[in-house]
Parts: C-alpha cells; sequence; structure tokens
C-alpha cells in the first residue's frame, strides 16, 4: 500500500498497523508540522488508483476574526436596534 501525504515533498514508508478494530498509520512529527496537523485534526482520506491520499480539512477549522468580518459589506449589515436603557444595575 501507497500512503501519499498532499503538499509535501516527503516520500516515506511506514507500518500499518491495528488500533482496536481499525488500522492507523503514524505520522513523522517532522511531517505533521509542515503540514500544519496535530493531535485530533480533521483529514481527508481520498482513495486513489495508487493508494490513499491523506489531506488536511479545515472545513471544521474555526474562522478568524478578521476572516469572518470579510463577509460583511453594507448591504448585510443589521440595522442598530435599540434596546431602551437599564432596567437594572447593567452599566452602560
Amino acid at each position: 500500500m501507497y500512503i501519499h501525504i498532499k503538499w509535501t515533498r516527503y516520500n516515506m514508508s511506514t507500518t500499518i498497523q491495528k488500533w482496536g478494530n481499525s488500522l492507523g498509520v503514524r505520522l513523522p512529527k517532522e511531517l505533521v508540522n509542515k503540514i500544519k496537523l496535530r493531535s485530533g485534526s480533521l483529514v481527508t482520506l481520498t482513495s486513489k488508483d495508487e493508494g490513499i491520499l491523506i489531506s488536511p480539512t479545515d472545513m471544521f477549522r474555526h474562522k478568524t476574526l478578521k476572516e469572518l468580518l470579510k463577509g460583511v459589506t453594507k448591504k448585510n449589515r443589521h440595522k442598530l436596534v435599540d434596546w431602551g436603557g437599564p432596567i437594572g444595575k447593567e452599566i452602560w
């Protein structure tokens, strides 16, 4: 079986090991750091004719405030809402 890690220039051999009811592949630290993975990172596994492609998945990554604000325009901003003055011990 051939394992290819996308966005790297590394070719390496490793052993597939049984982990519980599944099989697992250990990734070397240098490679993991290069493609910015960590324990718990989501990856996409793609079956190819020549083997398996492992790609970082960022679809569940938390976006930064700057990334979120890129989608805000004058057209999609809501109008200011007046919630009234303080009722209890709020400080405005």
